[in-house]
């Protein structure tokens, strides 16, 4: 459990064979000059594709929402995977993918700019960490 703002949040852990964690991260990318082509199909296809990637890797799509001129998406990516090579495989795959499959999209000389936004999400807040790292350092658990 997580104590944020006063409340309980329970806090969902993952593992590997060697980690345990819980690393949610917002991303958002948009269109080369953003554009407003994730319209008419493209969004629905778009979140599609993201969830295929995620489900190559090992990420968890928790939401995915697709704007006109952007894509938000809040997942939960193992730390055996790196951030970017996850948004690349994602970007570079709805690029080729999207632009097979609609033909206006298929004029433009490049699909998404190469930014992107990384925040990381949710978990116990430091002092809540440093607390219980101190308490199990003494032996008390």
């Amino acid at each position: 459990m997580s104590h944020l703002a006063g409340t309980m949040v329970a806090v969902r852990y993952h593992s590997t064979n060697k980690t345990v964690y819980s690393a949610k991260y917002h991303l958002i990318w948009c269109p080369k000059y953003r554009r407003r082509v994730l319209v008419g199909g493209v969004d629905e296809r778009v979140k599609v594709i993201i969830g295929d990637v995620a489900a190559e890797v090992g990420a968890e799509v928790i939401e995915v929402e697709v704007m006109p001129d952007h894509v938000h998406l809040l997942a939960e990516v193992p730390p055996t995977v790196p951030l970017s090579r996850f948004v690349g495989l994602a970007k570079g795959r709805s690029s080729r993918l999207l632009r097979m499959e609609f033909p206006r999209l298929r004029r433009l000389p490049v699909l998404w700019s190469p930014s992107w936004l990384v925040s990381t999400v949710g978990g116990a807040p430091w002092g809540s960490s440093v607390d219980t790292w101190r308490t199990r350092r003494r032996g008390v658990r």
